[in-house]
C-alpha cells in the first residue's frame, strides 16, 4: 500500500510538468522543468548528413525556433551540458565528444524584423544584430583581435553601423569569434524569409532584397571562419533572388525525406503526451483537428495545436478542440486563391478541397515573393509550402495530390470563402435592393433567380451542405443596413434556422432551410420547412415584439439550385 502512494505522488509530480505554450528557448524548457518532445536527433543527422549552408523550410508553428536554440544549445562553448540529459543526443557518445560544447555560435532570428516602410525594418535588424553583438561580450576584452577588429565590433554597439556595416556584420563577428576561440563558428539565422515576407507587403521589397542578398552573400558563402550554418524559413526562395553562386546549399523542404520527422509531433508523440497528462480518451479529437500534414513521409501533428489544446484540457477536460494555428495569422494566402478563383475551374477545386477530396498540381518550390501574385497556379504552391495544403503521398511524375490537411485548417477555408461573398455580393448594390424587396413582398420567383445565379458562382461546401447554405443566406440577409438578422434564435419551442426583423418593427420574416440529394424531392422538402415553422411557432418571437407583417420561408437547396416556398402568416 506504501508503495503505490508512493508511486501515485511521483505520478501526480509528474502531471504537473508544465506544458511549453509558446517557449521557444531550450534551455529554459529544459532547467524549468517544461514538457519535452525529444527531437535532438536532428542534430546527429546534421552531422551525419552534412551541408554546410542547411535550410529548412516548414509553416509556421511547427518548431522551428525551438529547434534553433536546441542547436545553439548543444554547439556553443560554455553552454549547459546537463540539460541533454536522458535526451536521445546523449546516445551518440562520439559526436556529443566531438561537437559538444566546442564552437562558438552565432545565432540570429529574423522573426521580428517588419516595419511599414524600409528604414523602420532596416532598423529593426541592425537592432537585433546589435543585441547578438552584446550577447557576444567576451570579444569587447578579446587579446586575440586586434583594436581595428575591435573597432569594427564596437561600431555595431554603438550603433554606428552603416548600410555596409550590417552587410558584412555576421561575416565579421564569425571572423571575431574564430580568433578569439581559435575554432571556425556556428551560424543560425532563423525566419530567414520574414523580412521579405514583409517587405513585399508594404512595398519595399527590392531594397529589402539588395540587403539580404549582400548579408548572405558575406556570411555564407565569402566566409572563411564558418564551420557551417542552419536557416529556416516557411518558403524556399529562388535561389536566384538571394542565394545567387552559393553553391553549398541544402534544401530541406517538406517535400523531403530528410529530416522528416525533426518538425512537427508524430502520432505516437501526441499520443505519448496526451497519455503522460491523462488525456488520452481526446486522442481522436486532436487527430480529426490538428492532425495530416505529410512532411516527406512522415505524417505530423501542429505542435502549437496540441500543445494548447492539452493546456486547455488541463484546465477544462470538457474543453472542445479550437482553432489555435488559425487564430495566430490573418489568412491572407488563403483568401488570396479564392479571390483569384474567377474561373468554374478553380471554383470547382475549392470545392473538392473543402470536401475532403485531393486535387493534382504541380508546383513551385522555388518562388520569389514577387511571383506569388502572378497566377493562380504559384497560389497553390504558396499553400502548400505554408501549410494550408498538405500532400497525401510523394508527388509523382512531377504531380502533387493536394488536400486541406484537417478539420482546422478546412475553417480557415469556409471562413474566407463566405467572407469573400459577402464583400463580392456588396457590390452589387441594384440587385441586392431588389432581393430585399422580394423578401419582404414574398416575391419568390425574385427571390429563387438571385440565389441560384450567386450559388452558380461562387464556392459551396459539399462535406458541410446544410451549413454552407445557411452561411450563404447569413451572408446575403446581412448586407441589408435596415435589418435585424439572427441565426438559430431560440422561439417559440425551438430554433429558427433565420429570423429577421425590420429596424422599424413593422416587418419581418422567417426563413427555414432544408438541404437534399435529389431534386425531385424539393418540393417535399420545401412543404416540411413550412410544416417545421408551423409546429414549432418559429414566428412567435416576432408576433411577442408587435411585428404586424410576417412571412414565412421555406428553402430547399440541392446543389446549386434552391427552391422556394413562402406564406405570409400575420
Amino acid at each position: 500500500m506504501q508503495r503505490n502512494d508512493a508511486a501515485r505522488k511521483v505520478g501526480a509530480r509528474m502531471n504537473n510538468m508544465k506544458l511549453p505554450v509558446g517557449i521557444d528557448s531550450f534551455e529554459k524548457l529544459r532547467k524549468e522543468g517544461f514538457y519535452y518532445i525529444d527531437k535532438t536527433g536532428l542534430i546527429r543527422d546534421l552531422l551525419n548528413n552534412w551541408g554546410e549552408v542547411n535550410l529548412f523550410t516548414r509553416p509556421r508553428r511547427f518548431g522551428k525556433t525551438l529547434n534553433m536554440s536546441m542547436l545553439k544549445s548543444f554547439f556553443e562553448i560554455g553552454g549547459d551540458k546537463s540539460i541533454f540529459d536522458g535526451l536521445a543526443i546523449r546516445r551518440e557518445e562520439e559526436l556529443c565528444e566531438a561537437y559538444m560544447g566546442k564552437f562558438p555560435v552565432v545565432f540570429i532570428s529574423l522573426k521580428g524584423v517588419d516595419g511599414l516602410t524600409f528604414e523602420d525594418a532596416y532598423e529593426r535588424l541592425r537592432q537585433l544584430i546589435r543585441n547578438e553583438a552584446f550577447r557576444l561580450a567576451e570579444l569587447r576584452g578579446s587579446m586575440a583581435i586586434t583594436d581595428e577588429e575591435k573597432s569594427s565590433y564596437l561600431r555595431i554597439i554603438n550603433e554606428k553601423d552603416a548600410f555596409s556595416d550590417i552587410s558584412e556584420s555576421l561575416r565579421m563577428l564569425c571572423a571575431l569569434l574564430e580568433k578569439h576561440y581559435g575554432q571556425k563558428v556556428i551560424l543560425l539565422i532563423d525566419e530567414y524569409d520574414v523580412p521579405l515576407d514583409k517587405a513585399y507587403a508594404h512595398g519595399y521589397y527590392s531594397r529589402m532584397i539588395d540587403l539580404i542578398r549582400a548579408m548572405f552573400s558575406a556570411a555564407l558563402k565569402t566566409n572563411d571562419s564558418l564551420f557551417f550554418a542552419v536557416m529556416t524559413g516557411c518558403l524556399r526562395v529562388s535561389k536566384e533572388s538571394i542565394f545567387t553562386g552559393l553553391n553549398n546549399l541544402m534544401v530541406h523542404s517538406i517535400s523531403d525525406v530528410s529530416f522528416d520527422e525533426y518538425f512537427g509531433f508524430t502520432d505516437k508523440e501526441v499520443g505519448d503526451m496526451l497519455t503522460f497528462y491523462s488525456l488520452e480518451r481526446h486522442c481522436d479529437e486532436a487527430r480529426e483537428w490538428y492532425d495530416g500534414y505529410r512532411f516527406g513521409e512522415q505524417n505530423v501533428y501542429c505542435p502549437w495545436d496540441v500543445i494548447n489544446y492539452c493546456y486547455a484540457l488541463r484546465s477544462d477536460p470538457q474543453a472542445e478542440p479550437k482553432a489555435y494555428w488559425l487564430n495566430t495569422s490573418g489568412n491572407a494566402m488563403v483568401c488570396s486563391l479564392i479571390q483569384k478563383a474567377k474561373t468554374g475551374t478553380a471554383r470547382m477545386e475549392i470545392e473538392e478541397l473543402i470536401a475532403g477530396k485531393t486535387i493534382l498540381k504541380t508546383l513551385n518550390e522555388q518562388l520569389t515573393h514577387n511571383e506569388i501574385d502572378d497566377s493562380i497556379e504559384n497560389v497553390w504552391s504558396l499553400l502548400y509550402m505554408t501549410g494550408y495544403l498538405t500532400i497525401t503521398e510523394r508527388p509523382s511524375g512531377g504531380k502533387y495530390a493536394l488536400r486541406i490537411p484537417n478539420r482546422e485548417v478546412r475553417q480557415i477555408y469556409t471562413q474566407q470563402v463566405l467572407s469573400w461573398f459577402r464583400e463580392s455580393v456588396r457590390k452589387d448594390t441594384d440587385k441586392l435592393t431588389a432581393l430585399y424587396t422580394a423578401f419582404e413582398a414574398g416575391d419568390i420567383e425574385t427571390i429563387a433567380n438571385y440565389l441560384n445565379r450567386q450559388l452558380i458562382t461562387t464556392v459551396s461546401f459539399h462535406d458541410a451542405r446544410e451549413s454552407f447554405y445557411h452561411g450563404f443566406l447569413l451572408a446575403l440577409l446581412s448586407t441589408c443596413a435596415t435589418w435585424e438578422v439572427s441565426s438559430n434564435a431560440e422561439t417559440g419551442i425551438g430554433r429558427a434556422d433565420i429570423i429577421v426583423e425590420r429596424e422599424d418593427g413593422q416587418l419581418g420574416f422567417v426563413i427555414e432551410i432544408k438541404d437534399v440529394r435529389d431534386r425531385q424531392k424539393m418540393d417535399a422538402a420545401c412543404k416540411a420547412a413550412m410544416k417545421q415553422i408551423e409546429e414549432k411557432d418559429y414566428t412567435a418571437v416576432l408576433r411577442r415584439y408587435g411585428v404586424e407583417k410576417i412571412w414565412a420561408y421555406g428553402i430547399a437547396f440541392c446543389d446549386k439550385k434552391c427552391r422556394i416556398v413562402a406564406e405570409r402568416v400575420s
